[in-house]
């Protein structure tokens, strides 16, 4: 699995620093310099690429624009990476480059991933990436939700087996709602569409339509409608095939075919040619016997009565009404009626459906309550053993008598409606149960708890949110973790334990500590120096990493103010060799 690590900075023309690299790697790297060397630069560069407040002051005097690069390898399927490529950046070999620029004028501009984003992306993909923890600038566990969410990895399956549970009946409840809500709102709409749904089945139900019958009525009208000129022509066309009966004189043709048959007949057997002909004409005689026959039928059969006309008329009348009403022709109609059916009983069938969605909705509000009321006990549960933990290892943090408290709070709901019932009143929900948390600080015997943000001074708050760290490692999902001045204000013992704790922390995470303490640095896996040149400025090789002999110097020049005091050297080696027995 690979874990998110923050591999290098590139800064240049920022503050004092020209262009410089800082190589960072994962564990534990100390940051330290002389005063005004320029480490705090390393902070603020980060903060850049954090997407902190660009100011046109940053930007080195007689520099157009100021640039921070910074190369993330990130997690695999990390929120971070899907974050990044939702908004069109490309990874790396599965890093991610990130770079902020800040003009003289104050304008700023942010990349990811080869694609110019807005500088807010820039904050999303901190909240997944860096925890900052300094003087000026705190981030990561500061944010209610953010302390929610450690508050429930460090509670283990206590919280998440509740939670789940009550995530899922939460999902659910959305759902119903909005169906029930949908429906409730549309109540009068619905209604109106059963009502001329059911106005217009009664209406075909009452004509009770046949499928084609419009067609089949139009027909009958037309011959209705000509009923003396269709009897008139099928008297002269069967006068004309079989003969007047009171005209014995006249020539029909039936009688000519026939004559011309007999004739053909009598000289048929001397040629085969006039015998073909002979039958066929006999063919045609046959034919024309059948017409004669269907057209004296048609004749006594044809109906001229004006009242069955009229009937047929009114009838037309009524399907034409349909037709115009509910479609093209009487089989649409009677599609439109089968539709309608189905429709209706939907919507006669949705007074159910509220009553059933109804009942759901008060069983998962009950549901809730419980899960609830589970998750609020599992959390103030766990809070009492972290709070117990923090304010443990502030007591060796040099500072005994401050007392960490988490404070679990609910908002009570604005009617019984809006809330679900825990704790015997109605209070407001949302997805992860009916718990804000926070973390709070009383500094010493009698001082009120407060939010760590504002019961601390700066100092003695990188110093709360390191012992947080420590108790929550593993637990908070922030793989990179900035500490300046975490220091502040501790020397002797306490300072070694500043080390510890941040060496214990880089266990799960990578840790950069701005650092003016030998005793901390001496914990570090690696540390870097940020050195000036003989004009002030920080250049790329004002920032190296130290190894051996180099590393023995600075730690003796940060304890003792003498690169080359012999017992300052000592003392160097000393913290050396006992920070690497007691990781």
């Amino acid at each position: 699995m690979v874990v998110s690590v923050l591999e290098e900075m590139r800064i240049r023309s920022l503050g004092v620093i020209e262009d410089a690299v800082v190589e960072l790697s994962p564990g534990f790297t100390a940051v330290t310099g002389e005063t005004g060397a320029g480490k705090t630069m390393v902070v603020t560069s980060l903060g850049l690429l954090l997407g902190g407040r660009a100011d046109a002051a940053l930007v080195r005097i007689g520099a157009k624009q100021a640039l921070v690069e910074g190369r993330i390898t990130l997690g695999a399927g990390s929120r971070a990476s899907v974050r990044a490529e939702e908004a069109g950046a490309e990874l790396d070999d599965g890093a991610l480059l990130i770079s902020r620029t800040v003009s003289a004028e104050g304008r700023s501009r942010a990349h990811v991933g080869g694609r110019t984003v807005p500088v807010g992306l820039l904050g999303e993909l901190a909240d997944d990436l860096v925890a900052v923890h300094g003087q000026t600038d705190q981030q990561g566990l500061l944010r209610p939700a953010r302390q929610r969410e450690a508050l429930d990895r460090y509670a283990g399956d206590a919280v998440a087996v509740p939670l789940a549970k009550y995530a899922g009946a939460y999902r659910r409840l959305r759902e119903v709602a909005g169906e029930l809500a949908e429906l409730t709102t549309r109540a009068r709409e619905r209604a109106q569409e059963a009502d001329l749904l059911r106005f217009g089945l009664e209406e075909i139900s009452a004509a009770e339509p046949q499928p084609g019958e419009d067609a089949e009525l139009a027909a009958e009208a037309e011959r209705l409608g000509h009923a003396e000129a269709l009897a008139s022509a099928a008297t002269l066309g069967h006068a004309a095939l079989a003969g007047n009966p009171e005209d014995p004189e006249g020539v029909d043709a039936g009688t000519l075919v026939a004559g011309a048959q007999r004739a053909l007949d009598a000289v048929a057997a001397h040629d085969p040619v006039l015998s073909a002909l002979a039958g066929r004409l006999g063919e045609v005689g046959i034919l024309l016997g059948d017409v004669a026959g269907e057209l004296a039928g048609y004749a006594d059969n044809l109906d001229a009565d004006p009242l069955r006309l009229g009937a047929v008329e009114e009838r037309r009348a009524v399907l034409a009404h349909l037709v115009r009403k509910y479609g093209q022709d009487i089989d649409a109609v009677l599609e439109w009626g089968r539709e309608s059916a189905s429709r209706l009983a939907e919507l006669e069938g949705d007074d159910d459906r509220i009553g059933e969605l109804t009942a759901e909705h008060e069983a998962l509000r009950a549901e809730l309550s419980g899960l609830g009321q589970a998750l609020s006990d599992a959390r103030a549960e766990a809070a009492d053993r972290f709070a117990a933990a923090v304010t443990a290892e502030l007591a060796e943090l040099a500072m005994p008598h401050a007392r960490v408290t988490v404070a679990l709070h609910q908002t009570e709901a604005a009617g019984p409606e809006d809330g679900i019932e825990v704790g015997g009143r109605a209070v407001a929900y949302g997805p992860t149960g009916v718990d804000e948390v926070e973390l709070q600080l009383a500094p010493h015997p009698g001082a009120p708890p407060r939010p760590i943000a504002k019961g601390a001074s700066g100092g003695e708050l990188s110093r709360v949110m390191l012992a947080v760290e420590v108790v929550f490692a593993g637990s908070d999902p922030v793989p990179t973790y900035l500490f300046d001045e975490v220091d502040a204000g501790v020397g002797g013992k306490a300072a070694v334990e500043v080390g510890r704790r941040l060496a214990r922390l880089a266990r799960t995470a990578q840790v950069v500590v701005v650092t003016h303490l030998p005793q901390v640095a001496a914990f570090a896996d690696r540390q870097l120096l940020v050195e000036k040149t003989n004009d002030g400025s920080v250049t790329r090789s004002g920032v190296r990493v130290l190894e051996g002999e180099d590393r023995v110097r600075e730690l003796s020049r940060m304890l003792a103010g003498l690169e080359d005091s012999e017992l300052g050297r000592a003392h160097a080696e000393e913290l050396l060799a006992a920070a690497k027995a007691s990781r």
